[in-house]
């Protein structure tokens, strides 16, 4: 048996080789979990169809066919060798008594082959309807060879019932347990998207700031131009006409740049969120930045108000600035804490830090383009969208920002009006 899993696994490259035997050994492990439902009933099962079930969602094999194989043999000689060593059971009939085993991982993964069960993952309902079929199915097969093999009694319609219950059970557990992981990945992966889409964004704020100056400075070497024309200065002129060009064509490929950038954040601005989503992911990316640069930092969220967003990326490249400025500004260890609340018309963000503050002098210039306090070990000035273009993101939703100086820390209050983030209802 082994000689021909070999062969099988000849065929496979490293890490397909790696998934195929940690399913059979799991799976292999998991069979020998029993479990009796039901009180004074001789019936009992397994766990290993639930995890070969699982495993075989969460990686889905090259070969159905080949998994169930090579399952199926490990199974079958992880039992053999266990009967013969512990309690002595000729290597012949323990081989008889358990080549059933091996019969319904083979069924199992042919028909999920068949049915090709990876277009409805996305359907728990039906996933689970056909994983109740199939277990019924391996598990019929398993005992008609059973009596074939080994004349046992064919199965009652009481036991017929019990392998459909069990089934239908096992099958929504496996399906509700890959449902969570799913849902927990693809949380996960918005929450990178949301990220990315919030830096994407500032950063089109920047450059549509670019265009204007482009436009500018095109215009002006453009009427430099027309000067020096009138005043006959030939070579002036002509190299004066070649700067408008030049300038043009930045100008051309900076709008190709912010058009593309636009649609992609327009993209991520479709599905609405709730605000307490967009904090959990502005807490959530923070705290692990904190762990990243070694500082203890305790996030406290405190929220009165909540409701549907369509602006999750304007907040996000806001709340997100701010946070990562919080967690820099804090030496050490320190708290973070962030309120929402509404007062009149208008959603409030109040956001306090424990660091070491901003001077006094400085208040008035913070939000000015170029105000950094960050330089890394070279003396060099930090980059990035800056306390101006959070200033910038805020106006653009009509909102305002202010900055407070208490004896510890900084805070941080941002009014907007609800309407401008409040998702519409049609």
């Amino acid at each position: 048996m082994f000689s021909k899993s070999n062969l099988f696994l000849s065929k496979l490259n490293r890490s397909e080789k790696i998934i195929l035997i940690f399913t059979a050994i799991l799976t292999t492990l998991a069979s020998e979990v029993k479990v009796v439902p039901f009180e004074e009933e001789a019936f009992r099962f397994g766990l290993g169809s639930v995890a070969f079930f699982l495993l075989i969602l969460i990686w889905t094999p090259v070969s159905y066919l080949r998994t169930g194989l090579v399952t199926g043999i490990t199974v079958v000689c992880f039992r053999v060798l266990e009967e013969s060593m512990l309690d002595g059971v000729q290597v012949v009939i323990s081989l008889k008594n358990n080549f059933p085993a091996f019969f319904f991982y083979f069924v199992f993964a042919m028909v999920l082959s068949l049915i090709k069960i990876e277009k409805y993952k996305s359907s728990p309902l039906i996933l689970g309807a056909w994983a109740t079929l199939l277990e019924v199915i391996g598990n019929v097969s398993e005992h008609v060879l059973r009596h074939g093999l080994l004349h046992q009694d064919l199965l009652s319609f009481k036991d017929f019932a019990l392998i459909c219950g069990v089934a239908l059970f096992r099958s929504y557990f496996v399906v509700g347990l890959y449902s969570s992981i799913t849902v927990s990945e693809q949380k996960k992966q918005m929450q990178e998207m949301l990220g990315v889409g919030s830096e994407l964004y500032a950063e089109t704020l920047y450059l549509q700031k670019s265009l204007n100056h482009i436009e500018q400075i095109t215009a002006s070497s453009h009427d430099l131009y027309r000067r020096l024309k009138k005043k006959e200065l030939h070579e002036l002129s002509i190299q004066a006409l070649h700067i408008a060009q030049e300038i043009h064509e930045v100008k051309k490929d900076s709008q190709r740049i912010l058009s593309g950038l636009t649609k992609i954040t327009k993209q991520q601005k479709e599905t609405p969120l709730f605000l307490s989503d967009v904090m959990g992911f502005v807490i959530s990316a923070n705290e692990k930045y904190s762990e990243l640069l070694k500082k203890k930092i305790s996030f406290q969220l405190s929220m009165s108000v909540d409701f549907e967003t369509d602006k999750q990326i304007p907040l996000l490249a806001v709340l997100n600035n701010l946070t990562a400025n919080a967690v820099e500004a804090i030496v050490g260890s320190g708290d973070i804490t962030v309120t929402l609340f509404e007062e009149s018309e208008f959603t409030c963000f109040v956001m306090k830090d424990t660091g070491k503050g901003i001077l006094k002098e400085d208040e008035s210039i913070i939000f000015e383009p170029g105000y950094t306090t960050k330089y890394n070990e070279q003396g060099v000035a930090a980059t990035g969208i800056g306390l101006s273009h959070v200033r910038e993101i805020i106006q653009q939703l009509n909102g305002t920002i202010q900055i407070e100086s208490p004896p510890i820390g900084t805070i941080f209050r941002i009014h907007i009006p609800t309407e401008n983030i409040r998702k519409r209802v049609e």
